[in-house]
């Protein structure tokens, strides 16, 4: 049965219009609502940017599973002087389930690995990240990030969509309702995952639109023939009658709409029409036999096989060319809770070059300027060994308290490092090295970076006031931020 018409006649709305006006009108609706589905312009719920965008788009380079800070970006001689020592006492750690009922607790130093000074800004890097050593003076290091969840699962879904419990949208889908696209053959949110990662599972809610509109969940790019799933014509159907089909199944999914005023209907449609053109833009964006050699003295040899973290990242640049919004990698893997030396050398061979590539691909081409690149996990890892530790072996449990990551291009300060921690790497401390007392998302402090201020930070690249980004749900309005936040200023150039 439809539904009946509202009574107060300003709250009659172009659906219900439409519902109730002649089959003339209908048809009428039927070729509008094609032709935006053709178009695809698709506009966001702000109508624009409300503060002038110093990025146009995102390239998210996620490293799933916590990559340890203090062999990457966070040295600390302390901990290498004391490597095996029982922590003191009177230091405080939050310990997990898993190394919570250890008889020994040693510190852990990174003895598998040298820091060395790096650009003409003098990064200080590890020598596990050669690669990343060009690019010094392109990155800000940040190593004053802290969390809220010191397990995978919450901490994932955190700091992809500012909630710990599933059933939010992610960012990407978020800056997709918030500014929309004019991209008119590709999605306005693709995701690649690397191939046998390994480690802690991914989920598809992770890049799922929530509760906001289906057309702004992420599309998932696959290794190998077909990228997108289902997204060639079978033997035997040609594309004229592929498109005959879409007319077809249009009028009856906008007869279907007519009935139930269901806007899921609409985003059916255009999701169809999207899928069309993507049949012949999908394999153009991810054919790359067309790339010049110097591509692949760049990238390496490993970006010719698809799948691999150098593929992904050399075709995060091609989308990111084609005008795609958002763009988000992961690699999985950096979960060492035991054979942290190995492990860690071996998601670094994987994941360095590329990431330091597409950094220097996108600066060569003039693309990152407005491109924002952001590098990093859910959490860090713990300045003491979980399980047995030798003069050239331990593992490390998560720690949520303080972490590194880095950001480059669109609006980023490059050449810089922000935060401090003690000589622990336990704790966020001031510049001096004071301790910081209280610290939490419910209070703003310049010298650390909840996930919600780098959040703020994101959006407010891309030319978004995250307090003004929401969606009523459920009869309360929700944000990405939830009511915390603050744009971290010191990193913007």
């Amino acid at each position: 049965m439809a539904p009946p018409a509202p009574i107060d006649p300003f709250a009659i709305n172009r659906r219900h219009f439409f519902k109730k006006s002649s089959t003339g009108i209908g048809g009428m609706a039927l070729a509008s609502m094609l032709a935006k589905a053709e178009n695809q312009s698709l506009d966001g719920i702000l109508g624009g940017p409300g503060i002038t965008p110093k990025a146009k788009r995102v390239i998210y380079l996620f490293q799933s599973g916590g990559p340890s800070q203090f062999e990457l970006f966070d040295n600390k001689p302390y901990l290498r002087e004391h490597h095996g020592e029982e922590i003191p006492d009177d230091l405080d750690i939050r310990k997990t389930g898993m190394s919570g009922n250890q008889s020994s607790i040693p510190l852990a130093g990174s003895v598998c690995t040298d820091f060395n000074r790096h650009g003409k800004s003098g990064q200080e890097m590890s020598d596990f990240i050669p690669w990343h050593h060009k690019i010094a003076d392109d990155i800000c290091i940040m190593r004053n990030v802290y969390t809220d969840a010191i397990n995978h699962d919450p901490a994932i879904t955190f700091i992809q969509t500012g909630a710990q419990i599933a059933g939010r949208p992610c960012l990407g889908s978020w800056l997709s309702y918030g500014l929309g696209t004019e991209n008119t053959d590709l999605p306005n949110f693709i995701v690649m995952v690397s191939k046998n990662g390994g480690g802690q599972p991914l989920y598809s809610r992770l890049w799922g639109s929530g509760f906001l509109d289906s057309r702004h969940q992420g599309v998932n790019f696959l290794p190998g023939k077909d990228p997108v799933l289902y997204l060639s014509n079978p033997e035997g159907v040609s594309r004229e009658s592929r498109r005959a089909m879409l007319d077809k199944l249009g009028e009856l999914n906008y007869e279907q709409y007519r009935r139930e005023l269901d806007p899921e209907i609409e985003s059916r449609i255009a999701q169809y029409e999207m899928a069309y053109r993507m049949q012949s833009s999908v394999p153009e964006v991810t054919n790359v036999s067309d790339e010049p050699q110097s591509t692949w003295d760049l990238y390496g040899e490993e970006a010719k096989e698809p799948g691999t973290y150098a593929a992904n990242c050399l075709k995060a640049r091609r989308l990111a060319e084609r005008g795609v919004q958002f763009i988000q990698l992961y690699h999985q893997g950096w979960d060492a809770h035991g054979g942290l030396p190995g492990s860690m050398k071996d998601r670094c061979k994987k994941t360095d070059r590329g990431s330091a590539a597409l950094i220097m691909d996108l600066k060569q081409r003039g693309l990152l300027e407005d491109t924002l690149v952001i590098w990093g996990g859910e959490f860090g890892r713990t300045p003491y060994s979980q399980g047995a530790i030798s003069s050239k072996n331990y593992g490390r449990d998560h720690h949520q308290s303080c972490f590194s990551m880095w950001m480059a291009g669109g609006g980023i300060k490059g050449g810089i490092t922000v935060g401090h921690t003690d000589k622990y790497g336990n704790k966020i401390v001031r510049p001096d090295g004071s301790p910081i007392g209280g610290l939490s998302k419910h209070h703003y402090d310049k010298d650390a970076i909840h996930i919600h201020d780098l959040q703020a930070t994101i959006l407010e690249l891309m030319g978004i006031d995250h307090t003004r980004l929401s969606h009523k749900f459920q009869g309360r309005r929700f944000r990405l931020t939830d009511v915390h936040g603050k744009v971290v200023k010191q990193i913007l150039a």
